[in-house]
């Protein structure tokens, strides 16, 4: 049980002596003021030259949630259309009348997801602004 125990100590030890110099050798980092931390106060240089706009990563996600969430609300919508297509074509035939109610309750359903997932994410990005001291979108 020692020898166990002396083994787990000689193996701490080496493990030690082996990261000792990786904490020795760190350079000391010189804090740069909030002016400086993005792009070195070249953003405007930095911008011109990729064409890239500097909006707020926060509001870029907001905007593509509302643009997806958007054609998903669009598909849900024709997915009803089509199911309710399907039942004026039925001609009285009850298993296409079956198909296109199942067909109208799964776009309605889906519809129902789409508009509790935007109002979660509309929950949550404002509760992120606000936890941010941003202003709401």
């Amino acid at each position: 049980m020692k020898e166990k125990i002396y083994k787990n100590l000689l193996a701490a030890f080496v493990i030690m002596l082996i990261m000792a110099p990786a904490f020795a050798l760190v350079l000391p980092v010189q804090a740069q003021g909030p002016d400086e931390l993005l792009w070195g106060n070249q953003e405007e240089n930095v911008d011109e030259a990729l064409g890239l706009g500097n909006e707020d990563p926060r509001v870029i996600i907001s905007r593509v949630i509302n643009v997806a969430l958007g054609f998903l609300g669009i598909i849900a919508v024709v997915i009803i259309i089509l199911g309710g297509f399907k039942w004026m074509t039925a001609g009285g035939n009850d298993d296409k009348v079956a198909e296109s109610k199942k067909l109208i309750f799964a776009g309605i359903v889906g519809l129902v997801i789409i508009l509790a997932a935007w109002g979660l994410a509309k929950f949550v990005i404002g509760a992120l602004y606000n936890a941010t001291g941003a202003n709401n979108v």
